[in-house]
């Protein structure tokens, strides 16, 4: 069954409108993929020869179980801002003799055909070979292998199965991408334990103790049934929702409900930020840029004035990457606003208060700075306030003038 789904996909494919179109971008995409993986097969060819320089006092082996960890974490934040969620038209086939379990099989299995699953293999793959399977025993070799695979699933179905909640509950979203955050604050900042030598401990012991590998194989068998169990209870769920939902509901954010109107346009354009690419990447941007304090405030050769300049970006970055561009983004649907009930002085209110939310939200992210002192606090508070206060006013002022999308 299976099979017969993935013949249809090809069908569906080459069948589509532009065809063509798409088959020459997608070659296109596949030569740029096929670049990458020569590049990171060629870093892990000499990823033994990084990690001596990186890691002098370790062995080789011990250095590369210390990395582990951070590269899956990155994977899974990597993950959840670019890998797509498989796609199939379930709806014709929903009144077919077909198994439920067989439709939902394809789509969990379909998941694994993707090029974020393959980055971990190519990368450690030479690794190993040369190192490990040479110096710790072909089994243990194969064991590590296992292990990485194990962890690449795991990151696969855990990644698809955050994405599948969040578009149903923003917070979900926000929810996981906070808890990221905290993850690596606690290790980096806050020093409250160490992620280094957690991969150490896990793949340290797995040397000694090859069946350690079962807790990954377990983790990512665990992991593929939730999301099998999910998609299998949700599978009408569109169809559901249509029958349930009679009434009109704007928002899902309780928060700005307080706000009326002006509120339901700020939900709306969380939404419309979230389920885009590019606008996603402005709230990504924003939290990243909040360890760029880290960078300054470490290093006293650095004056005070860097803490206006620190202060102006972790507070303001979300304003000024995404508010240069908020008009000319909308520019296509300003014909149904304006015939709206929706007055332009709520237009612009709303995009006052989207901005004073999220730099609020980004102010009180900063506060683990006070380690550095409480003046650091309150030239973020300073800046902060210019944000939402006059920064606010000169991008909308240019971003009403930029043509550019």
């Amino acid at each position: 069954m299976i099979k017969i789904f993935f013949q249809h996909e090809i069908k569906s494919f080459l069948r589509t409108i532009g065809a063509g179109k798409s088959i020459a971008i997608k070659v296109i995409m596949g030569i740029l993929i096929l670049y990458l993986f020569l590049n990171v097969l060629a870093l892990g060819f000499f990823m033994d020869k990084l990690l001596e320089e990186i890691f002098p006092n370790d062995e080789l082996i011990t250095s590369f179980c210390k990395i582990i960890l951070y590269y899956f974490l990155f994977d899974l934040l990597w993950r959840f801002q670019l890998q797509e969620l498989p796609t199939l038209q379930v709806q014709p086939y929903l009144h077919l003799r077909i198994k439920k379990n067989a439709i939902v099989r394809y789509l969990s299995l379909a998941s694994l055909f993707s090029a974020f699953n393959l980055w971990p293999v190519v990368l450690f793959l030479p690794f190993i070979f040369k190192v490990i399977w040479v110096d710790a025993g072909h089994a243990t070799a194969l064991i590590f292998i296992l292990a990485i695979i194990a962890l690449t699933v795991f990151n696969n179905y855990l990644s698809l199965f955050v994405k599948r909640k969040a578009s149903l509950n923003g917070w979900v979203y926000i929810g996981f991408a906070l808890l990221l955050v905290l993850v690596t604050t606690a290790d980096f900042s806050w020093h409250l334990y160490s992620i280094r030598n957690l991969s150490f401990a896990f793949f340290g012991g797995l040397l000694q103790h090859n069946y350690l590998v079962l807790l990954p194989v377990i983790l990512a068998a665990l992991m593929y049934f939730i999301n099998f169990i999910y998609l299998k209870n949700n599978l009408y769920l569109e169809e559901l929702s249509s029958k349930k939902n009679t009434y009109k509901n704007s928002t899902d954010i309780p928060f700005f409900n307080r706000f009326g109107k002006i509120g339901d346009l700020v939900s709306n354009e969380i939404k419309l930020i979230l389920r885009n690419k590019r606008s996603r990447s402005a709230i990504i941007m924003t939290g990243a840029f909040l360890f760029y304090g880290l960078l300054f405030y470490t290093n006293k050769t650095y004056g005070e004035g860097m803490k206006l300049f620190c202060g102006t970006f972790m507070t303001g970055l979300f304003i000024i990457n995404y508010g240069q561009f908020m008009f000319s983004w909308q520019g296509s649907h300003f014909d149904g606003i304006l015939i709206s009930k929706v007055s332009f002085q709520d237009f612009l209110k709303a995009k006052f208060l989207l901005f004073t939310s999220v730099s609020t939200l980004a102010f009180l992210l900063t506060l683990p700075y006070v380690y550095f002192g409480w003046h650091v606090i309150f030239v973020h508070f300073m800046m902060y306030l210019w944000n939402i206060g006059v920064n606010t006013v000169i991008v909308l002022f240019f971003a009403n003038r930029n043509y550019k999308r």
